[in-house]
């Protein structure tokens, strides 16, 4: 039979080691908790679309232990039986106020997306103290008093003016390219698309200056889908210290359906 002596100074220097690797393994586990800290994301989504647009990105997010919120706002997707003439902008930024205020949501990272611009600049004014930081993806940038055709190109504002001269309650959707979205994607796109409710588009927004006032903001431009008034918004950004930005040169319009896993670190990063 083998015989394992130990000495009482070796076991003092066993324990004293074990010590040590247990304490280095807590400041380990304790980094990585701080990295992987629980967050709060609300998703907005743009013109056309509701909270489905955002699953990938969503999935993706919680699977990371993040609470994450991509509600579909008044008259879309799932909620498009409540679509009418009387939907303006207020509406739809009730919709992400209510939210917040509702669910008791703090240090909130706010990603609007396109439309959402309009949408995540009213919140603000609201909810402002509590977002702690925004992601702009290829999103309006609005002032004061401007209504979203001001920024729109020329077929979306003879869209939003044949509905109002007849009396249509929404326009659209039109039928998405690969600027907007990948091939594969566009059948699933046109399968969940819904008309818009013109209300939103022809609202001035009203706007005192809270979204600037927002510690951490990031603007995230697609070119690969032409839109000058973003090739503006993201050369107002960069050319504001306040403001980090980024480009995906490889993905369409519905960035959060080409390219799920880049644009998700890209959030997480920002928030």
């Amino acid at each position: 039979m083998t015989r394992i002596h130990v000495t009482r100074r070796r076991m003092l220097r066993t324990v004293a080691a074990g010590g040590l690797v247990a304490t280095a393994a807590s400041g380990v586990t304790g980094a990585a908790r701080a990295q992987s800290a629980r967050k709060t994301f609300v998703l907005v989504s743009g013109t056309y679309c509701g909270g489905w647009i955002w699953r990938r990105v969503t999935d993706r997010l919680e699977q990371s232990g993040h609470k994450v919120f991509a509600p579909s706002l008044t008259g879309l997707a799932e909620r498009s039986h409540l679509l009418s003439k009387d939907i303006n902008l207020d509406t739809h930024i009730a919709d992400v106020v209510n939210l917040v205020q509702w669910e008791s949501l703090e240090n909130v990272c706010l990603v609007a997306w396109s439309y959402a611009g309009f949408v995540g600049a009213g919140a603000l004014e609201s909810i402002g103290g509590r977002v702690s930081s925004i992601v702009w993806l290829d999103a309006f940038l609005p002032t004061d008093g401007q209504t979203v055709p001001d920024l729109s190109v020329e077929a979306v504002r003879k869209a939003v003016q044949s509905a109002v001269e007849t009396g249509t309650a929404g326009f659209g959707p039109p039928k998405f390219g690969v600027t907007a979205v990948a091939e594969r994607d566009q059948p699933f796109v046109q399968s969940k698309a819904t008309a818009h409710p013109v209300g939103t588009y022809v609202q001035p927004i009203k706007l005192s200056g809270a979204l600037e006032k927002v510690a951490k903001k990031t603007y995230i431009r697609l070119p690969k889908f032409p839109q000058p008034v973003f090739d503006k918004a993201l050369a107002d950004c960069k050319g504001n210290k306040s403001w980090s930005t980024f480009e995906l040169p490889d993905a369409g319009h519905m960035a959060m359906l080409d390219a799920p896993d880049r644009l998700s670190e890209l959030i997480l990063q920002a928030a």
